[in-house]
């Protein structure tokens, strides 16, 4: 790896580190808080690609992991991982990888509609149905609910995602226009 890219991946690690700290907006009688982590993982993948963007997310969970107060709410520790969002901070590497390898594709495209469209896609199926794919799971494992139950019970945050894949998509169409960082990656 060049010292590009070990900047680019400490930099959206940052960057998902300075999304995590907005206050989180708690949903009643749903343990996980709204947050814009998730907005970081997508940009991380649309912005980075796969390797780079899933390192970033890596980095972001190895800082947590070691007790650096990252996470939302200014948490740390590898407590937090056992927890009922452990899942969706696993799924967030997966899903940054997934994002960057679609999205990699959609830069390719010719049109401007279609390249935004195609990077909505990419966070969309990355940044939302891989993290959703690890975390369901997961918070149902840990708070002993039944899966169908946790899956209804994140039903909630799917329009904001939705948005923060919207965000994410137009910013790295915008950027990759005048700084193709994803056509350069390793």
């Amino acid at each position: 790896m060049k010292t590009r890219d070990l900047v680019l991946i400490a930099l959206f690690a940052a960057l998902i580190v300075v999304l995590s700290l907005m206050p989180p907006i708690p949903l009643p009688a749903i343990p996980v808080p709204v947050t814009l982590q998730t907005l970081g993982t997508m940009l991380a993948g649309a912005m980075l690609g796969p390797v780079r963007g899933g390192l970033a997310c890596l980095l972001y969970l190895a800082l947590a992991a070691i007790g650096l107060p990252v996470l939302p709410g200014g948490r740390g520790g590898l407590g937090v991982f056992l927890g009922p969002t452990g899942g969706f901070l696993v799924g967030m590497a997966a899903g940054a990888c997934v994002t960057g390898w679609l999205a990699s594709h959609a830069v390719r495209a010719g049109r401007p509609a279609a390249a935004v469209a195609g990077y909505f896609l990419a966070c969309v199926a990355g940044g939302i149905a891989v993290v959703y794919a690890v975390g369901v799971p997961w918070l149902a494992a840990v708070t002993q609910m039944p899966l169908n139950k946790a899956a209804l019970a994140v039903v909630a945050f799917v329009p904001g995602d939705l948005l923060k894949a919207a965000v994410a998509s137009w910013v790295a169409w915008r950027v990759e226009r005048v700084w193709p960082v994803l056509r350069e990656s390793p």
